[in-house]
């Protein structure tokens, strides 16, 4: 580990490149448990049939996907919390010494 901590410090673009990497394959995570676990359990919990992301309300003819839209609203609050919190830590702690 201390090995990769010193190839990220040394070399930058590197780094952004590891990093835009890693953020990829987070929000994959984060899509999935939103719309796999989270989902479908708020759909439980309220009495929607089915996954919450698929309810729709329907006015005059034209289809407002709600549900879709909180599912997105969660994925942006969780992966927004995990690069503030977590990658904002780490990024200080490995940020090279001026």
């Amino acid at each position: 580990m201390k090995g990769f901590i010193d190839f990220i410090k040394e070399q930058g673009i590197v780094g952004l490149a590891i990093g835009f990497i890693l953020g990829g394959s987070v929000t994959a995570v984060v899509t999935s448990l939103v719309q796999d676990i989270i989902n479908p359990i708020v759909g439980i919990l309220l009495g929607s049939v089915g996954n919450f992301g698929d309810a729709v309300l329907i006015i005059a003819g034209a289809k407002i996907q709600y549900g879709h839209f909180i599912g997105v609203l969660i994925n942006f609050v969780i992966i927004a919390s995990i690069v503030f919190f977590i990658f904002k830590q780490l990024a200080d702690k490995l940020d090279k010494k001026k």
